[in-house]
């Protein structure tokens, strides 16, 4: 059986790119700083905005379950790399997976 690896690289190229647009909208500074509070509207809006991207990546690609996991997957690390607490992550990462796997509506 010959497996298709097109994406590998690829999903983690978009993934990382993903954490970095976070990082730039909403930087780990603030993020772990509770005196620096961004407001849940606009954190909401940075994270919806990434989220469909991704989406709009896996409408363009066809990802199946297991890239699908792979994103997911390169994009908590990324986050955690980059300094952001357990609790932003887990939330940030569970939310690109609930965008990823909901229908295309």
């Amino acid at each position: 059986m010959v497996f298709k690896l097109f994406g590998q690289s690829k999903i983690d190229a978009f993934a990382k790119s993903l954490a970095q647009d976070i990082a730039k909208r909403y930087p780990p500074a603030i993020a772990n700083n509770p005196e620096q509070m961004v407001s849940q509207k606009r954190l909401t809006a940075i994270l919806e905005d990434t989220f469909e991207r991704a989406r709009q990546f896996n409408r363009d690609n066809k990802l199946g379950m297991f890239k699908k996991a792979k994103l997911g997957n390169t994009f908590k690390w990324e986050l955690k790399e980059m300094g952001y607490e357990a609790k932003f992550v887990d939330i940030a990462t569970e939310g690109l997976i609930v965008y990823l796997t909901r229908g295309n509506a």
